[in-house]
């Protein structure tokens, strides 16, 4: 009774979330510093023009393989595979990076969100402290123009 209890508990939703976790972290692996992202201006979730871009090719030659591809082997294997790409590729960003570190922000931001929000309110808390000594210094009686 007890071995299927913790049975019950181990699977579901934590152990779906856990292969998830894992096979996205596998697919950040093999994208290395390049990472094929899907394009925010695409017709059907951005695939097609994610991969032209990345692979720099034609959008209207990837999208008529895809095409092509659909009609021959039917739904299911290329439907199944780009509806995945889909959902597990990460859009592109709305600016272009430009340094390591607004690359570094972007991974966080779409790999945890709190971290991110908390690392923005911190940023703004700085400016705010930094203003108000500002503020302090030139409202000061010490302070001539």
């Amino acid at each position: 009774m007890r071995h299927h209890y913790k049975r019950r508990q181990n699977s579901g939703y934590a152990r779906c979330r856990n292969q998830y976790t894992r096979f996205r972290d596998r697919l950040d692996d093999i994208a290395g510093d390049h990472r094929i992202y899907r394009s925010r201006r695409g017709i059907l979730m951005g695939v097609c023009r994610g991969l032209a871009e990345h692979f720099n090719l034609s959008v209207f030659w990837v999208r008529m393989i895809t095409l092509l591809l659909f009609l021959f082997t039917g739904f299911w294997p290329v439907g199944v595979l780009y509806i995945a790409a889909g959902l597990i590729l990460k859009p592109a960003p709305v600016v272009p990076f430009q340094d390591e570190r607004d690359q570094e922000f972007y991974q966080s931001y779409t790999t945890s969100r709190e971290s991110a929000l908390q690392r923005i309110k911190r940023k703004f808390e700085n400016i705010d402290q930094r203003i108000q000594r500002m503020e302090h210094t030139v409202t000061s009686r010490d302070f001539d123009l």
